[in-house]
């Protein structure tokens, strides 16, 4: 008798052990679908209408390169990012995990899992990255750059945070403004240049490279032939024999590094800003962008070359 209760006994212990198995397996997979569950959605005024998006965005990537740095600001997980944004020595420390996508790459961005796109209405394939994950456009310019990283705070549930960021911003680069101005004096004039991809640019007072700083913060004095031609557009391409006509007290050049003979030329030699040693140089790629991270550096740079500055 007692060795036929043995395999029933077996059977029992068998089926009891297999319950708990399965028990233990169904709540290891409802904790994994719970990390793979998107938060709450809420709704967002969009420039194209309104658009669900989610409350507390973990995976983000960011196709415009112009609204990279705002969300990085508002400490926001980026999964990917376009190459302009990657190659910026001033997001590095913000994009470790982060790959480099393009608005092609859609097999990548969907292995990324984004749970938001943020991209450009200029990008490629908006309709089926908008099948990936919502996907919210920005035009450049169609509002000012601190509205702008306000508009990115609205959007990541974190407008207070972008708020007071601005707030700060605006009386700190006023303050730098007046010290600097007290420096130099009221009257001088100051010029932005760009040497990218063998052409030389001026810019007016909104296309980044610090201009947002430098003239509605700050208040600085801009040339009247830089108002002309560059003020409107933004920014103008002109020739090394003509820069002394666009050419300020103070001259910011940012360059890509790929060709700078233009500074070996007697002309770019013989300005005034030149023989004065009154020409801050910068990085290009560090000064393309008008984000807090790109300002807060900007800011700096200019006050402490300002300031120190002959």
């Amino acid at each position: 008798m007692k060795k036929l209760l043995i395999p029933f006994m077996l059977l029992a212990v068998l089926v009891i052990s297999a319950c708990g198995n399965n028990e233990s397996n169904s709540g290891e997979e409802k904790d994994a679908d719970d990390d793979k569950k998107v938060s709450e959605m809420r709704t967002y005024e969009s420039e194209n209408g309104p658009i669900e998006v989610p409350a507390d965005p973990k995976r983000v990537v960011v196709l415009s390169s112009f609204n990279a740095g705002s969300v990085m600001a508002l400490d926001v997980n980026i999964v990917g990012v376009d190459s302009w944004a990657k190659a910026n020595k001033r997001y590095e420390s913000y994009l470790t995990n982060a790959e480099e996508v393009t608005d092609e790459s859609l097999e990548k961005i969907i292995e990324l899992e984004p749970d938001l796109i943020i991209a450009a209405p200029t990008n490629n394939n908006l309709d089926k990255l908008a099948s990936i994950a919502p996907t919210v456009t920005y035009t450049y310019g169609n509002v000012d750059y601190l509205t702008q990283h306000i508009e990115i705070g609205k959007l990541l549930n974190k407008e207070e945070e972008a708020q007071a960021w601005v707030d700060d911003f605006k009386k700190r680069a006023a303050q730098a403004g007046e010290d600097v101005k007290a420096k130099i004096g009221e009257d001088a004039t100051v010029s932005v240049f760009e040497n990218f991809d063998k052409q030389l640019y001026v810019f007016g007072d909104n296309w980044g490279r610090g201009t947002e700083i430098l003239y509605q913060e700050m208040k600085l004095a801009m040339p009247e032939k830089v108002k002309e031609m560059a003020l409107k557009e933004g920014y103008y391409a002109l020739s090394t024999e003509v820069i002394p006509e666009y050419a300020g007290d103070y001259i910011i050049l940012s360059s890509d590094g790929v060709d700078n003979s233009f500074k070996e030329t007697e002309t770019y030699k013989n300005i005034p800003a030149v023989k004065n040693e009154r020409v801050f140089e910068a990085s290009a790629s560090e000064f393309y962008f008008n984000d807090p991270i790109t300002l807060d550096y900007q800011l700096k740079f200019f006050t402490e070359s300002f300031l120190n500055s002959k």
